[in-house]
Order: C-alpha cells, then sequence, then structure tokens
C-alpha cells in the first residue's frame, strides 16, 4: 500500500469531513451532477484538497466545460496522481491528491483547450482560496 505524506485512519478521515467529503474523498464516491459549489465558480484564487489542504489547481486553469461538475485542463504538476480505474466497465483515469491518496475526480482526454485535459473534479474533494 502505498504510503502517503499525510496519512490517517478512516476514523480520523469520518470526524475531519463531512458525511459527502467523505463519501467522495475516502470511498470514491461521485456528487450528483449541477449540483457542487464549485460547478459555476469562476472567482481567480487557488482550489485545495478538502481533506489535507494541499494546493492543486489554480483558477485559471478552470472551464466550463457542461459536464456537471467543476473542469480544470491542468493540475499543479506534482499535486495529482493518476490511477487507472476499470469500475462500472469502463477504462478511466481516477486523480487522487498525491499527498493524501484522498479521490478527487477523473481526468479525460476530451479537453478544449491546448492541454486536450479534462480534469472532471467533484466539488466536495476540494476548497476554494481567493
Amino acid at each position: 500500500m502505498k504510503k502517503y505524506k499525510v496519512e490517517k485512519t478512516e476514523e480520523e478521515w469520518k470526524k475531519e469531513l463531512s458525511p459527502e467529503q467523505y463519501r467522495v474523498l475516502r470511498q470514491k464516491g461521485t456528487e450528483a451532477p449541477n449540483t457542487g459549489k464549485y460547478n459555476l465558480h469562476f472567482d481567480k484564487g487557488e482550489y485545495k484538497c478538502a481533506a489535507c489542504g494541499e494546493k492543486l489547481f489554480e483558477s485559471d486553469a478552470k472551464f466550463e466545460s457542461g459536464c456537471g461538475w467543476p473542469s480544470f485542463d491542468d493540475a499543479i504538476e506534482g499535486k495529482v496522481e493518476y490511477v487507472q480505474d476499470r469500475s462500472f466497465g469502463m477504462i478511466r483515469t481516477e486523480i487522487l491528491c498525491s499527498s493524501c491518496g484522498s479521490h478527487l475526480g477523473h481526468v479525460f482526454d476530451d479537453g478544449p483547450t491546448e492541454t486536450g485535459q479534462r480534469y472532471c473534479v467533484n466539488s466536495a474533494s476540494i476548497e476554494f482560496n481567493k
């Protein structure tokens, strides 16, 4: 099992996170589309992991994808871990916080910008700082 910079027991995570954050971040859940507080949020600042506070995305990388979840075309280098996800009969690339291993969402190769990437992120897995 991989070791992360921030390691806690599941009981500690349950105490620190809301039930929805725990379900998404620690149990690899997905929030319903168009329900997350950061889906249509475009203030300038940075997005960090809601579990450990690690800075993950800059607001300049955020765009409106129409998919119903916050979308970014790039992550801060070294802050996101990529894992093949074969759940639900699909092959996708799951994205995790590289600091604590929490589930953020998935990345797809259908982004409209020069990176060609669309990081599809759950609002419950991130927090925003101006």
